[in-house]
């Protein structure tokens, strides 16, 4: 029983240390390249996926300001916003199904904001000149687009836009928009002069600054992501502004070459803007810092087209900008599109922040996701998600629950060898050893109900914590987002007398902690109660404080995930009573608890009676 206990205490010290270390460190809470303008120079470019550096204008020195520009509406089932005609920016954007808060008088999420506007952010493409033209003779960050049919974006109404540089070249850009979060950008340019115009279309994607609405979580991934012939990079906005410089770049970039899937953009915990250029053909994709204007830059460059006189040219290239929607997503990667056919997205999945963990964390999320709409509740789909689990995981919980069972019957064997021992623990640990092997008892067993939980626990919470399908999602009463802690309060004794509760974060809160992480440490105290205090004074002490101390850390983690813990205690406890019923060994749980006060009684006294001698 001794070693069983030590097992079993190592287990959980274990558990309780890494918990501890996840808890402490991710706490609940020179000439440049313009940024909107892609590096080429006035000669003709001889790659068909790279281009040396050379100076531009800058998007602040247009002389119409983006956000006085004329616009075009956008208005979709999801999307709310304009398109500006300078430079045919997308700059103006809002979720529609998305709000700030939980408050009811709560905003909707913005995603995109034209320059003049603190942390501007939008995406533009153009066509770099090439050959023997120059940049006032290409479409590009200030170029005053006319529009040229179509009225307000929506769902099977695009837009066109037009422009001509008066040398013969002739530019049309249509641009449409599903019902979801997918834009396509047309552009087609054809040549009506004497002479062949050589020139090759980019994207972009800029965000002004760093966001200051990042949440600075090292769980979470927010920056660049990117995909390059099947191979994913992630690129923190610290990590971009360290980027080595790159002489044909100008300035600080890092520079993929010559691939033919993937796909570029900024990503945050819940949004996502991301250029996917057309699939199969090739393409540079560029990762850029512009320190003198402290700009964050992505791009897109595809390969220097030729136009003859009298031809036209055509390139097409996709705009996500909206929600990390996994079922969205999933779409876009497998069939292409929403609702229909088109080109499939390869790996866009993983631009959801799945963790070290994905081979966990992306099908313990897909199950959730199926019970969510099967169940149309999300905490009950995790309450569901449990016993799934516990489900999967039952043969091996069975193998341990059985071996501390047969603990329990070797107990008085193992006193007996005790006293035959004596002090000599060489021996002991011998016959012991024997006991096990002759028994067919795994006296560590007992540690695995313990050490399997730590993945799951840790795949769970970065499913909670990183998927939008989590955030805002209410189960009942106050518990109105699961992705966030527990609302209620000892402060206030649950919502019952007049003042608020401590805010969220603050030390106040970590300490007047709600009903769920109560219930939590009780959850885990009874569980306890199936077996005997251990006899060691220790070993007492580790057990007796252990529930309230995880009660206390898991305070300020998202109720979703206690409320999972809570779930697997109770389906635990009910385990583990079965079984060791079916051993013939029915737990005494209420004269173990009062065993474990007379012994707390005893402790008091006899340190009472020390004191005074």
């Amino acid at each position: 029983m001794e070693d069983q206990n030590k097992n079993l205490i190592l287990a959980t010290v274990l558990s309780l240390a890494v918990i501890m270390v996840w808890f402490v460190l991710f706490p609940p809470p020179e000439p440049v390249l313009d940024p909107n303008a892609p590096a080429v120079t006035a000669s003709d470019v001889t790659s068909p996926v790279t281009a040396p550096a050379a100076e531009t204008a800058t998007a602040e020195a247009a002389p119409t300001p983006a956000a006085q520009a004329p616009r075009l509406t956008i208005d979709t089932p999801e999307l709310k916003g304009s398109i500006s005609l300078l430079g045919a920016r997308l700059d103006d954007l809002e979720l529609k199904s998305y709000t700030q808060t939980i408050e009811d008088n709560s905003g909707i999420v913005r995603l995109l904001s034209p320059v003049g506007q603190e942390n501007a952010y939008y995406a533009l493409q153009g066509w770099g000149p090439a050959g023997s033209l120059e940049f006032a003779d290409v479409p590009g960050a200030n170029t005053e687009w006319k529009p040229a049919g179509g009225g307000t974006l929506s769902p099977g109404n695009p837009v066109k836009l037009s422009w001509s540089n008066g040398k013969g070249l002739d530019f049309i850009r249509e641009i449409a928009v599903d019902d979801a979060f997918m834009f396509t950008v047309t552009d087609t340019v054809t040549n009506t002069g004497s002479a062949e115009a050589r020139l090759f279309p980019y994207g972009i994607i800029a965000q002004h600054g760093m966001p200051t609405n990042l949440e600075n979580f090292f769980v979470s991934h927010e920056g660049v992501v990117a995909r390059a012939d099947g191979t994913l990079t992630e690129t923190k906005y610290k990590d971009v502004a360290d980027l080595p410089q790159v002489d044909r770049e100008g300035g600080l970039a890092e520079v993929v070459d010559a691939q033919t899937d993937g796909w570029i953009g900024f990503s945050s915990k819940y949004w996502m803007t991301i250029l996917v250029p057309e699939q199969g053909k090739p393409f540079t994709s560029v990762t850029k810092y512009v320190p003198t204007s402290d700009i964050y830059q992505t791009e897109t460059r595809q390969p220097v087209v030729a136009v003859a006189p009298g031809a036209s040219v055509t390139n097409s290239t996709r705009i996500f900008a909206g929600a990390k929607e996994w079922e969205t997503i999933q779409a876009y990667q497998n069939e292409g599109a929403v609702g229909g056919a088109g080109q499939p997205i390869a790996g866009f999945e993983d631009v959801i922040d799945w963790g070290w963990f994905f081979f966990l964390t992306k099908p313990i999320f897909s199950v959730l996701h199926w019970l969510h709409g099967a169940i149309g509740n999300m905490g009950l789909a995790i309450i569901a998600l449990t016993f799934v689990l516990k489900l999967l995981v039952l043969p091996l919980a069975y193998k341990s629950y059985v071996s501390m069972a047969r603990m329990k019957e070797l107990q008085p064997e193992m006193e007996a060898l005790k006293e035959r021992a004596g002090e000599d623990k060489q021996m002991l640990q011998r016959e012991m050893m024997k006991l096990y092997k002759d028994k067919k008892v795994n006296p560590a067993a007992g540690c695995l109900p313990i050490l399997i939980q730590i993945p799951i626990f840790f795949s769970l919470y970065k499913v909670i914590f990183v998927t939008i399908e989590l955030r805002h999602a209410p189960f009942f009463g106050w518990l109105n987002d699961l992705s966030a802690p527990d609302t209620s309060s000892i402060f206030n004794f649950f919502g019952l007398l007049p003042w608020d509760a401590p805010a969220a974060g603050s030390i106040l809160a970590l300490i007047f902690i709600g009903v769920l992480p109560i219930l939590l440490g009780i959850t885990m105290w009874l569980q306890q109660k199936l077996n005997p205090a251990p006899t060691d004074p220790v070993q007492q002490q580790v057990f007796a404080w252990m529930p309230w101390i995880f009660m206390f850390m898991l305070g300020g983690f998202a109720s979703g995930l206690v409320l999972y813990w809570i779930t697997n205690n109770i389906i635990t406890f009910v385990q583990q009573y079965a079984i060791m019923r079916s051993h013939g060994h029915k737990p005494d749980i209420f004269g173990n608890i009062k065993s474990g006060f007379k012994k707390k009684e005893a402790v008091a006294v006899a340190d009472k009676s020390k004191k005074k001698k």
